[in-house]
């Protein structure tokens, strides 16, 4: 299961992170957002990227900053710098095409 992290941790876990960090802001009510959470645990499972996840309602703050106003919203964070995002649910392959573009 992918790791949720909390604002106080954002900093550490994304910002500061060594590896390009894939961030999937969620909400626990968002049905589409339970239907891409498999698809997210098995990318991070694959060690092809560092994934957290952020739930929105928990870090309003962090949300607000990166202009997450949909969800679910995956980032794509490198050097601390968010590089790119997409809003809504995709298939494992598409994402991981998205991700190898992208890092």
């Amino acid at each position: 299961m992918t790791k949720v992290i909390s604002e106080s941790e954002f900093e550490a876990e994304v910002i500061k992170s060594p590896k390009p960090v894939l961030v999937d802001f969620f909400a626990v009510w968002c049905p589409p957002c339970r239907a891409l959470a498999p698809v997210i645990d098995e990318i991070s499972e694959s060690g092809l990227i560092k994934v957290v996840k952020v739930d929105v309602d928990e870090a309003k703050e962090v949300a607000s900053k990166y202009k997450v106003f949909s969800v679910p919203t995956l980032m794509l964070f490198n050097d601390g710098k968010s590089t790119d995002s997409r809003v809504g649910f995709a298939s494992k392959s598409s994402l991981e095409s998205w991700i190898k573009s992208k890092i």
